[in-house]
């Protein structure tokens, strides 16, 4: 299997995810703008997205991929099927009651996250409404958890890649239809994501479903005590213990700066939720591709002691970092009005509201690097089933971003808390690199200097000519012909990504170097 062309497959699907998922954005920003009830919108959508992220896509995959990978590598494909039909009955159990308790805990929850919906009438009780209509969103994603785990060991990554973009649809279904139906019967338009947010969960689901059919790992559910009892079941558990305390670092980071935007003014928490959708455009397409497939295939290397590969898998991934992600940042600091105002320009969101998210993607963009290089070192620790030493990389981080947030807020607002999450990536990258470095793990292969050069330089000739579009243009004005910005902001990407890599292929970088078989 070439992993280039494995990765690339993943990015196309996630390039389709983050396109729609923009289209959904902007049909929120034009339809609702930056108020007090999108505010109650993206902190309802955060709680159920949190506890994804927390269990489903964060210790559940790290923990159960691995030993999925690490059994199919030494015992073959009907030993795993028990492990999987064991897991699946344990988790199904448990997020039946995870939704029961979510939906009556609501008010709870929403207080925790954002307080200071409170000091906007009706927010904070939109918000615990919202909630309670999406938490069972997280049922539906954890069993998709389970299934892209299993998919993606088996190298079938185009389905679970290309499920994202459902949820996207069914949402943008909700804005331009479902919304204006609700208005009609007298209910808030903005209840009407809730109902597309369920709605994409399920669709999800049900996609994944005939694609485990088709490799005989469909998922069948048995006694909860012969499930428990299963040994692989109980590596995983012991494996989540460490890894939800690692994710839920990163959650609490989450948890504490939406808690300190609410308190900022009313448009905060929405200004920073769409400028990560932004960044989160070179993270999924680069640092998710990476992640999906390096994670399986690390830890096969790992399971079969192959020390070489395991450090040559890592060496791939972490150029194509440099390569990808550079350019990237590069981008999101020096181009950032441009690609907020041709983006969410329209409709409700005002000029104001551009200059707000632009500063905010812009402190995304210092730490971008990082955000996407944790994607590639992280599965280095979890391919070793050690998850500990991630863990505390995290929550001294987690302590330096809340110091940063310390002095960052009070003089960048809202801006401050994305430059904190930033800085704090690069500090956790590279202790991350340093670790696998110290215990050996990684040996970086030749050549890393001269072609870090040939990035630099590339990256500086892209930043020269994004900084002199982005001020020669009146990103702003071209509101009122937003075709014409379109098509400006479209050639101008479309021109520096051009630009930078005609400068490698001069400075002799080939696509080739990077085609590497899995």
């Amino acid at each position: 299997m070439n992993l280039l062309r494995a990765a690339s497959i993943v990015s196309l699907f996630t390039l389709a995810s983050r396109i729609t998922g923009l289209v959904r954005e902007q049909l929120v920003a034009a339809s609702f703008g930056s108020s007090a009830w999108t505010d109650a919108f993206n902190v309802a959508f955060r709680i159920p997205n949190l506890l994804r992220r927390l269990f489903a896509e964060g210790a559940f995959s790290q923990a159960f991929v691995p030993v999925l990978a690490a059994s199919r590598a030494r015992h073959g494909d009907e030993s795993t099927r028990a492990l999987v039909d064991a897991v699946a009955t344990v988790l199904f159990w448990a997020l039946l009651a995870t939704c029961m308790l979510g939906v009556v805990g609501a008010p709870v929850l929403v207080y925790a996250m954002a307080a200071g919906l409170r000091e906007t009438p009706g927010s904070f009780d939109a918000a615990v409404v919202m909630t309670r209509y999406m938490f069972p969103y997280i049922g539906f994603m954890s069993l998709v958890a389970l299934s892209a785990g299993v998919l993606n060991t088996w190298k079938r990554f185009a389905v679970p890649a290309a499920t994202p973009v459902l949820l996207n649809v069914a949402m943008i279904a909700a804005a331009w239809w479902l919304a204006p139906q609700f208005e009609r019967w007298g209910l808030p338009p903005i209840y009407a994501m809730a109902g597309g947010v369920l709605l994409g969960g399920a669709l999800q689901f049900a996609l994944q479903v005939p694609a485990l059919a088709r490799i005989g790992m469909l998922p069948r559910l048995r006694s909860i005590r012969a499930a428990l009892a299963h040994d692989g079941v109980g590596r995983i558990l012991k494996l989540m213990a460490p890894a939800l305390l690692g994710v839920s670092v990163a959650q609490l980071s989450l948890l504490i700066n939406t808690q300190i935007a609410s308190h900022l003014g009313p448009g905060s928490v929405s200004w920073l939720t769409y400028a990560d959708r932004l960044m989160e455009f070179p993270t999924g397409l680069l640092g998710v591709a990476l992640g999906v497939v390096l994670l399986p295939q690390l830890s096969a290397a790992q399971a079969q002691d192959d020390g070489k590969r395991y450090s040559e898998l890592l060496d791939w991934g972490l150029r194509l970092v440099v390569l990808l992600a550079l350019p990237s940042a590069v981008a999101l600091l020096l181009f950032a009005r441009p690609l907020v105002a041709g983006v969410f320009h329209y409709g409700a969101f005002n000029d104001r509201d551009v200059q707000q998210t632009m500063v905010a993607l812009m402190g995304y963009g210092v730490g971008l690097l990082g955000l996407i290089a944790i994607k590639v070192l992280a599965p280095g620790f979890y391919a070793k089933q050690d998850v500990r030493t991630p863990v505390r990389i995290a929550i001294t981080v987690l302590c330096l971003t809340q110091l940063m947030n310390l002095v960052f807020v009070p003089l960048l607002g809202h801006a401050g808390l994305a430059l904190s999450i930033g800085v704090g990536a690069l500090v956790n990258a590279s202790w991350l690199l340093w670790g696998l470095r110290r215990r050996g793990s990684y040996q970086p292969g030749a050549g890393w200097t001269g072609f870090l050069w040939r990035v630099t330089v590339a990256a500086v000739v892209l930043g020269a000519g994004l900084a002199y579009v982005s001020h020669v243009l009146d990103w702003t004005a071209l509101r009122a012909t937003p075709w014409m910005r379109a098509g400006w902001l479209a050639l101008a990407i479309a021109g520096g990504a051009g630009v930078y890599f005609a400068v490698l292929l001069v400075l002799g970088v080939r696509p080739r170097q990077f085609v590497k078989r899995g």
